[in-house]
């Protein structure tokens, strides 16, 4: 496979003829929008600075900032600009906690068991990295998952020798269903499995697991159930503890629409105490231990959180971001997002040449959507619907399909461009 494929460089220069496009088009956003009405998507769309005359379905691969969110990173890049230290301790622990408790609010779960990192990627490398594994036990994953889960794994199993295994959850992803995905992956746990490593909506298919089921014919057993979410965070409205995972890893930067470089890490507390972080947290017990004094124990979610400097001004808009899905509504962003994508599936059923590859229901699909056109490649067509004006992109998988994906910053003009562009093909 060539890196071409393998890194998806044809959606970044996607992105690349996005941008140049919006250059010609003037200083798109360079006004500030009219203020938000949550209740209305013509408002909410208003909100992203996006180039106008593109229908733009790849936001899923790195989210256009909304208003609030960039008015937050200009505010606190402008204070560290001005004074570096003074606006770094005199904001630091405050803003800390805005994100933490915002991000707990979306989750609905305890401050202390989130974590916050820079991306899925590194959120996963810490957390496999991270579990008490010992040489023998056992990691369940599947043939589905993307290159940061096998990759953190591969890398996990050469260094400690646990044993990682991968089983397929399904021969068609279009025909799909729960029982055939539970019973595939349950058939598969053996005596020696410790973690079940599995994301939530597959980036190669569009597929949605069904993690509750998931969890539920888990329970009982001595396994941890560890889910890349990143592409049903901020798409679906499902709490932490309604997907009855015992870890959630997942970036802020795509469905959430976030500020570009963030992520977390959501565990209760029994799975919590099954690891060990790997980089030295900045948080007050353990600074206080290393000077010698007896500052308590740290939240499992601040010992896992990686000290350093950061991109802070990124990180502290994180809470505009929770507050943008928390004024709309996670069931009405979740339902905007389902009907989006339910119409773009319908339109593309109905074209000759072209062959669906997500599942039509909203059980097992989500807002991402994967379909092969008849005569191109999935690179070929992402280039031929550049030129149309329509941003999509090709998945980094063996086979590789176009992909498509709708957020509450799409409407259905989006949708219908993107239905002629394809019937075009």
């Amino acid at each position: 496979m060539r890196r071409r494929s393998v890194f998806g460089v044809a959606a970044a220069a996607t992105l690349a003829g996005c941008d140049a496009r919006s250059q010609r088009a003037g200083p798109v956003g360079a006004a500030s929008p009219a203020p938000l009405d949550p209740t209305n998507w013509s408002s909410v769309r208003a909100q992203f600075p996006l180039a106008p005359d593109v229908a733009h379905l790849a936001r899923y691969v790195l989210a256009s900032h909304p208003a609030s969110v960039r008015s937050a990173i200009e505010r606190h890049r402008t204070g560290l600009d001005a004074d570096p230290v003074g606006y770094l301790e005199g904001n630091n622990e405050r803003l800390k906690r805005s994100v933490t408790s915002a991000a707990a609010d979306y989750l609905q779960v305890d401050p202390e068991t989130v974590a916050f990192t820079d991306s899925t990627t590194m959120g996963l490398g810490l957390l496999y990295g991270g579990l008490r594994l010992r040489p023998g036990d056992e990691v369940l994953t599947t043939e589905h998952d993307f290159y940061a889960t096998h990759e953190a794994l591969r890398l996990r199993e050469a260094r400690d020798g646990i044993k990682v295994r991968r089983v397929r959850l399904y021969t068609d992803p279009a025909t799909a269903s729960t029982d055939e995905i539970v019973g595939n992956l349950t058939r598969a746990v053996t005596p020696r499995t410790r973690v079940v490593a599995v994301t939530w909506v597959h980036s190669g298919t569009g597929v949605k697991l069904p993690i509750r089921a998931i969890a539920d014919a888990l329970h009982g057993g001595d396994v941890l159930l560890c889910v890349d979410g990143v592409h049903g965070f901020g798409a679906e409205e499902s709490s932490f503890a309604e997907l009855g995972c015992d870890f959630l890893v997942s970036g802020c930067h795509k469905w959430l629409l976030g500020p570009r470089g963030t992520g977390l890490i959501c565990g209760t507390s029994e799975a919590w105490a099954r690891f060990t972080p790997i980089i030295a947290p900045f948080d007050g017990p353990s600074m206080a231990a290393w000077l010698g004094f007896d500052g308590g124990a740290p939240a499992p979610g601040s010992a896992a959180t990686p000290g350093g400097y950061h991109a802070f001004e990124h990180r502290w808009a994180l809470a505009e971001a929770f507050e943008l899905h928390r004024a709309i509504g996670k069931a009405r962003v979740a339902g905007r997002t389902r009907e989006l994508a339910t119409s773009l599936k319908e339109g593309l059923a109905g074209l000759p040449g072209v062959n669906l590859v997500t599942p039509t229901g909203p059980e097992l699909s989500a807002g991402l959507v994967c379909c092969e056109v008849s005569g191109s490649s999935a690179e070929q067509a992402v280039a031929r619907l550049h030129d149309r004006k329509v941003v999509a992109s090709s998945t980094p998988y063996r086979p590789s399909y176009l992909r498509f994906g709708t957020t509450i910053a799409n409407d259905e003009s989006d949708v219908e461009a993107a239905l002629r562009a394809v019937r075009d093909l």
